[in-house]
């Protein structure tokens, strides 16, 4: 590594970094379809329980936000101090219990606490993951990367919706949890014998990336890095961002159901094919453009989540205000006219992700990648995850005595507003990121 001319080393990456990425995409997709398998339960959960629009919103979100948020920090510091793979495998044998749990619940709180204990298992696998990818791939090969990580969830999601509504309904919705909680115990035993812990800092600039920091104590390290001004706007419009797409998705489903008469099967079919390889291509489109136009300046990083949220606010108005008109008729499955909308709502939507987490880890020196991203995990899961679902049913709730039927349509008006909030957020990170050049202060000379 030339670290004097500030020039990267070549980009080197064998087939081992692909097959762990691939691993590592795994195991999100799978955590991934354990919380949008949800969605497709909501309304037999709300019929077996007898429970409300707001409980659901609960039970999907906060119950789940708050564990993960209280438990993200302290497995962040994990990620930084003990190797990740280990830990990542500690994570999966966990969640496959948990999961499997949910399936086996007797009353709504049983149900409430196995999301707990699955928050519990998760809270360093996100951190962990994206770690692990920021020694696996150099900065200007990492977005791409980064974009095949957190595209699988979303391609996974035509499982978690339209596979997964299938067994809910014939089969009940405890079936479900069961099924996807197996997988993550072959992962479990896949990153225990044969998966490798790679060198930390591998493809930094800085010479100093590789030795360990003094040992903070979680607050002094959770407010240094809450000092940065470009990393602190950069995470909290992702949580933004997060609030608006999570509450959409988690309540996407049932929305097709009460405002276009759709069947439940039906409507999880259709989330999850057309806006889950909407988002698939999405999210691998927007890694790629980062990469390459990063190479000519790295402001892309900010632009390209910028027009990803504006073009998505343009499509998911249209998206649902739009009547209940049929597009056609495939086979025995109504498609709406509005679903056109909500590809392209889909498609731009995840545009943020991956230039976004490729920033975080060049704002920060890698021997505090895991707490860095452990902290930007904990903001949009408790915006994203805790409150979007949670005040999408509030506000339905809220709305039912004016629009009955339609209440929940303009709920999910509501919960769009905050990307505007996110791409101001960027504007501003922008501003800061720019005086170091996009990286953290140490490499910069």
């Amino acid at each position: 590594m030339n670290v004097a001319s500030g020039m990267l080393p070549p980009a080197r990456v064998g087939w081992g970094s692909h097959g762990l990425l691939m691993l590592l995409a795994m195991v999100f997709a799978d955590n991934f379809v354990g919380r949008q398998i949800l969605a497709v339960m909501i309304e037999p959960i709300k019929a077996e329980f007898g429970v409300s629009d707001t409980a659901i919103g609960l039970i999907s979100g906060l119950a789940f936000a708050a564990v993960y948020a209280l438990l993200g920090l302290p497995a962040g510091r994990l990620v930084d101090r003990m190797p990740r793979t280990r830990l990542l495998a500690m994570s999966c044998l966990l969640w496959a219990v948990a999961t499997m749990a949910c399936g086996l619940a007797g009353s709504f709180i049983a149900l409430a606490i196995a999301r707990m204990l699955v928050a519990v298992s998760e809270s360093p696998t996100t951190s962990a993951s994206l770690s692990l990818i920021a020694d696996l791939y150099p900065p200007q090969r990492r977005s791409f990367a980064i974009s095949c990580f957190t595209a699988a969830p979303t391609f996974s999601s035509i499982i978690g919706l339209s596979l997964g509504a299938w067994v809910v309904e014939h089969y009940g919705w405890r079936s479900g949890f069961i099924a996807i909680g197996m997988p993550a115990l072959v992962f479990c035993a896949v990153l225990t014998f044969f998966v490798r812990e790679p060198q930390r800092g591998r493809w930094d600039l800085a010479p100093h990336a590789h030795s360990p920091s003094p040992l903070l104590g979680m607050g002094a390290e959770a407010r240094k890095l809450w000092a940065l001004p470009a990393y602190r706007c950069l995470i909290l419009a992702g949580g933004l961002a997060t609030l608006s797409s999570y509450a959409i998705g988690m309540w996407n489903t049932s929305f097709l159901v009460r405002s276009h008469g759709l069947s439940l099967q039906h409507a999880g079919l259709l989330v999850g094919v057309i806006c889950g390889i909407s988002a698939g291509i999405g999210g691998l489109l927007s890694g790629w453009l980062s990469d390459r136009l990063c190479r000519r300046h790295p402001h892309w990083q900010i632009s390209i989540p910028m027009l990803g949220h504006l073009a998505a606010l343009a499509a998911l108005t249209p998206y649902l205000l739009w009547s209940d008109a049929l597009l056609v008729r495939l086979g025995d499955v109504p498609v709406p006219t509005a679903m056109l909308w909500a590809a392209l709502y889909s498609f731009f939507a995840v545009w943020w992700l991956a230039p976004s987490y490729n920033l975080v880890t060049q704002l920060v020196p890698a021997n505090r990648r895991g707490t860095a991203m452990a902290l930007q995990t904990i903001v949009s899961t408790l915006l994203g995850v805790g409150i979007g679902p949670l005040i999408t049913g509030l506000f339905s709730d809220m709305l039912l005595p004016l629009f009955g039927q339609e209440s929940l349509r303009y709920a999910l008006m509501l919960v769009s507003l905050p990307v505007i909030g996110a791409v101001l957020l960027l504007v501003r990170t922008a501003h800061h990121a720019s005086r170091t050049a996009y990286r953290h202060a140490a490499t910069v000379s």
